[in-house]
This record gives structure tokens, sequence and C-alpha cells, in this order.
């Protein structure tokens, strides 16, 4: 792990004035040219947007979850979504600078998220979907102790909030943690 992209870090909720920074990070991150930077990037199986002002603010607003915003030198490096739903917490929204992937950075906010989710709200389980075809992300998180349940929801083609897929098999797959 490089200690260098990890120090430095400030953890704080998101607020309205965040939500600019926070759409061009989720962008950067998933989608277009930008995105390749780093290892996260939807650019070869999605097109369009990942997200808007409209979705970020939902999050922020949300009275079960909050928009964990992540600083470093006043600069957003990343950020994760988590909602409280009952005995679980749910993880999602998540972006690391593409300049910043690979250097350790992911692994301390899912550890931290994670430990807010505990402490917070008691949840006893994190859970997260991600799109099934997504094969290397989702070895990262059986990495951090998630696992596959093979429960999977329909991808939402045709809603281009969530961008315009370039293959017809895209579906969403639950990966559940217990937290301990």
């Amino acid at each position: 792990m490089d200690t260098a992209a990890t120090t430095g870090l400030t953890f704080r909720h998101a607020t309205d004035a965040d939500v600019d920074a926070l759409v061009a990070l989720i962008e950067s991150a998933y989608r277009g040219e930008s995105s390749r930077a780093g290892w996260t990037t939807e650019a070869d199986i999605l097109e369009g947007q990942r997200t808007d002002p409209e979705g970020v603010l939902q999050v922020i607003k949300s009275p079960d979850g909050r928009l964990l915003t992540v600083e470093r030198d006043g600069a957003v490096v990343a950020c994760c979504q988590l909602e409280h739903r009952g005995d679980h917490a749910y993880f999602g929204m998540f972006a690391v600078s593409p300049a910043l992937q690979g250097g350790g950075l992911g692994k301390v906010i899912i550890a931290e998220a994670e430990r807010l989710a505990r402490e917070t709200w008691g949840a006893t389980e994190m859970r997260m979907t991600v799109i099934s075809v997504r094969d290397d992300l989702i070895a990262w998180y059986e990495r951090r102790g998630y696992r596959r349940t093979g429960r999977t929801t329909p991808f939402p083609y045709g809603d281009e909030r969530f961008g315009i897929p370039r293959r017809a098999d895209l579906e969403f797959e639950l990966l559940i943690k217990e937290l301990v």
C-alpha cells in the first residue's frame, strides 16, 4: 500500500456545496477517457453519464444516509454513499480519483465506511450491487471480504440517468459482507 496515497485524508459528510465536485469525481472515475487513467472505468460497457447533480443531491439529502466525502489538501479525492437499511447498510456511489487509484486509498475508505455503518447504525452487514460483468471490481471486493450472492437485479436499460449500455447482458449482482 502506498502510504503517501492514504495520508492527510479528511472524512466528512457531503453538503450541497459539494455537488459539482462530487459529480465531476464520480464521472471521472467511471466514464469517458479520463476514467481510463484508473482501473474502475466502465467506459467499455457504458457510455453517457454515471450520475447527475440531482442524483448526488438526493443521496446527500437522504434522511437515512450520507455521502461520505474524502478530501486531501482541500480537494475532494473520493466519496461513497452509506445508507442505513435496518440491520444492514448499503454501500454505493464509490469513487476514487483515477490518478489516485491503485495506491490503497479505496481500501482505507471502504474500511472507514464499514466502521461508520457498524458504529453509527449498529449494522451487522454491508450490502452493495455491482454490475455483474465487472469481474476485476468484484474480485477487489471479494479480497475485502465481500461475497457474491448470485442474486441479481436488471440493469435499467432505457434510463439514461444510469448510462447508455454498450452491451445487452448487464445486470447488478448483490454482494454482502458481515460486519463484525
